[in-house]
């Protein structure tokens, strides 16, 4: 057995909530509530002295917080809302006025949450993690609860004191954590990836195979709703950019080229950019594996159904390959723009999707074409900052879920060529060095806004 399994569920990398950052509104919301609840078991008497509750932001969380809404997230959580079933609209007009504070309920009484007790913190914070937010119960100076927490990318959250490790207490009939131990499954059983894959989850859920084939439907569902709103929407994304929407523009210009060879990647374009555009306008999507990525396997698989017409059955198993992949990234390596880049994100996205195209057409299925399916992308992502401008959600990361889909596709095309025998390097060895990568690459260009096309925004 592996030393440390993946057990990761399906569900757990695609989340349904509220863009536009997984790790920076999904994961901070998730927080909060948890705290919210934690604040429910104290003992009365520190309850009924409770005046104040505080929130500090460290790393990116500070530094991009403001234009990602992590502000928001974390009083609509410490209001008790969760990601999936949030209103989004209702989201946006949290802390419109700085005057007004959120009922937080403490025991029999309330205290109310504000701009004022939201802390954006840019000195250093010892954390191994970054980033960090801790939420504090105080009565006047004194201390009287306190819990941190670490956003690690995709909406998942830690809390200090649990490790990855042992939040994943689970076991699963196949474990696996790295693609070559994974092959090793499905050889060793002569089973398929899909069965395989299929079998961890109904043991980590408790769902049946009939259940789980129904949630992948419903999420690609909420996928597709985000794609179909993108074509729809016109007009600019909040912020001080005032980027214009271009997937109604897209999306008319490919119609009109029906009949050119064009057509079929501006359709692609349009797609992407329709899910990314409803992300950075803070509509529901769907993590895939992070809302900053939410464009590529959205688009993808739309046009999957839409122009190769492959029926649910293949699209489900697709979504089960593009999450093995999506897996081994956030287990061996991490899948936040704040520890890797741009490369975590819409790196791990392409690979994904590549592998999701390349499960599609296979009629016997067979995990190599797959796996250098996704390690193409990935190479081909390597070293990718993330320098969102002003920390919007939009430029660069708008297109780059296009460009992201684009390489995806061929990846999918030089895999199964049929020299995917002939892949030099692993999927195993290239998550490694996305890893080190991501170590070695600047602070500033992970998710600061301090450097790279961040320092653009003059000219914007």
């Amino acid at each position: 057995m592996p030393a440390s399994p993946i057990t990761t569920s399906v569900f757990d990398l695609f989340k349904v909530g509220p863009g536009p950052s997984s790790s920076h509104t999904i994961g901070p919301m998730k927080a909060a509530y948890d705290f919210r609840q934690r604040l429910a078991t104290l003992p009365p008497e520190a309850q009924q002295r409770a005046d104040g509750v505080h929130i500090y932001l460290y790393g990116s969380l500070s530094a991009t917080g403001k234009g990602h809404g992590t502000d928001r997230a974390i009083v609509a959580g410490l209001l008790g809302w969760q990601p999936e079933t949030t209103d989004p609209d209702a989201l946006l007009k949290l802390l419109r006025d700085p005057s007004v504070t959120y009922p937080v309920p403490v025991g029999d009484q309330t205290i109310g949450v504000g701009p004022q007790q939201i802390h954006f913190e840019r000195k250093r914070y010892d954390s191994p993690y970054a980033n960090t937010m801790v939420l504090k119960l105080t009565a006047g100076e004194e201390l009287l609860a306190e819990e941190e927490y670490y956003s690690i990318g995709g909406g998942f959250i830690i809390r200090k004191g649990e490790s990855e490790a042992a939040a994943d207490t689970q076991t699963v009939p196949y474990p696996y954590g790295t693609m070559a131990e994974l092959k090793e499954q499905v050889t060793s059983h002569n089973l398929t990836l899909d069965e395989v894959l299929m079998a961890n989850e109904m043991a980590l859920t408790g769902r049946t195979r009939a259940e789980v084939n129904q949630r992948i439907d419903q999420i690609l569902d909420f996928m597709h709703k985000a794609v179909r709103r993108g074509l729809r929407h016109k007009g600019t994304l909040p912020g001080s950019i005032k980027l214009s929407r271009k997937a109604p523009i897209l999306f008319q210009q490919a119609k009109e080229m029906s009949q050119s060879s064009d057509s079929f990647l501006i359709f692609l374009n349009a797609y992407c950019l329709a899910a990314s555009e409803e992300n950075a306008a803070g509509g529901i999507v769907v993590t895939a594996p992070t809302s900053g990525a939410s464009g590529v396997i959205p688009g993808l698989t739309f046009l999957a159904k839409h122009h190769f017409h492959y029926d649910r059955a293949t699209l489900r198993s697709g979504m089960l390959a593009a999450a093995a992949i999506g897996f081994l990234v956030k287990h061996n390596a991490s899948i936040s723009g704040a520890e890797m880049g741009c490369m975590g994100e819409v790196g791990t996205a392409s690979a994904m999707g590549a592998a999701f195209l390349t499960r599609c057409v296979q009629e016997q299925v067979t995990i190599g074409p797959i796996e250098a399916a996704a390690e193409i992308a990935i190479e081909h992502h390597l070293g990718m900052t993330c320098d969102p401008i002003g920390g919007y959600v939009q430029i660069p990361c708008i297109e780059r879920n296009a460009m992201g889909a684009v390489k995806a596709y061929n990846a999918y095309l030089l895999a199964t060529s049929g020299a995917a025998s002939f892949q030099k390097i692993s999927l195993d060895a290239v998550v490694k060095v996305m890893k080190a990568t991501g170590r070695d690459m600047s602070t500033k260009y992970k998710e600061t806004s301090e450097a790279g096309l961040a320092l653009s925004a003059t000219e914007c």
